[in-house]
């Protein structure tokens, strides 16, 4: 009786104690969460000095373009994705023999199965350390990158990459510009860019001749089913019919370490972070 007593007199009190706790909690949760990698994670996010300042006219002339060309496109009668057959270079090594990739592809495959299989059930997010770009000796000129177009300027540039000029057939198209939009759609033009980038290094150096076997063998996840927009149908066209990249340098794999934990993907050639996704080349 006296409890029942006392919760009655102290209900108001209670309930703003109660209140009061929870908010603190759910505070106390979203900043751990906030800096779980911010010690790791800061020095690779890309800052906005790295963007290309011709962005906006970039975006411009992308949108004018789609709309003059979408008859055109729609009509578009090509029938082959295959990539050209001269085989580009990055980081000063050829690209691999036919066999070579066979086995690096089916390496890759069964690690990054294990590694999904393993990782966030059993391995703390901060156990898993965070690779770095390798930051060569002379500084890197932003200008230079931005002159050839690359949308976003990073201080590891490989200045011998060079991806094949790679023609979408209209189903490729379309999935790749789902994909962009599953994959990275809230990272506007430029995170649209640097997926269709992952594709195309993927389908130039790793031999893949569709954007469906792109993502089966290197395993995208982004959900292929809810549309596009504007701004991935335009970094579809600008990294592929334009043959741009986004940045300076081969990109094959992208995970987002805030929703998921992959010690592969941080074994890999580090490139960058953008929004919080990570983009690497593999070593290979």
């Amino acid at each position: 009786m006296k409890i029942n007593e006392f919760m009655k007199k102290r209900k108001i009190l209670i309930v703003v104690v109660c209140v009061v706790l929870i908010a603190a909690l759910l505070g106390l949760h979203t900043a751990i969460s906030a800096n779980i990698l911010s010690e790791q994670e800061d020095d690779n996010f890309v800052s906005t000095s790295n963007i290309n300042p011709r962005y906006a006219e970039i975006m411009q002339r992308g949108s004018q373009a789609l709309t003059q060309d979408t008859s055109a496109m729609a009509s578009n009668t090509v029938t082959s994705s295959t990539p050209s057959t001269k085989a580009p270079t990055t980081a000063g090594t050829t690209a691999a023999t036919a066999s070579t990739k066979a086995t690096a592809k089916a390496t890759t495959a069964t690690t990054r199965n294990n590694d999904t299989n393993t990782d966030a059930a059993t391995v703390p997010q901060q156990e898993i350390p965070f690779a770095t770009a390798a930051i060569p000796e002379t500084p890197a000129s932003y200008s230079d990158q931005w002159d050839l177009g690359y949308l976003i300027a990073v201080d590891n540039p490989d200045t011998s990459y060079a991806c094949a000029k790679i023609t979408l057939t209209d189903e490729d198209r379309d999935l790749l510009e789902r994909l962009c939009m599953g994959e990275f759609g809230t990272g506007g033009f430029i995170g649209a860019s640097l997926i269709a980038q992952c594709v195309k290094d993927s389908m130039s150096f790793e031999g893949f001749t569709s954007v469906a076997e792109v993502i089966r063998e290197n395993r995208y996840d982004g959900s292929t089913e809810v549309g596009t927009n504007e701004e991935c149908r335009q970094a579809v066209r600008y990294i592929f019919d334009e043959n741009h990249d986004a940045v300076q340098h081969r990109i094959l794999y992208m995970y987002n370490p805030y929703l998921v934990q992959s010690s592969f993907h941080e074994s890999q050639n580090f490139i960058l972070s953008y929004a919080g996704v990570r983009f690497f080349d593999s070593w290979a």
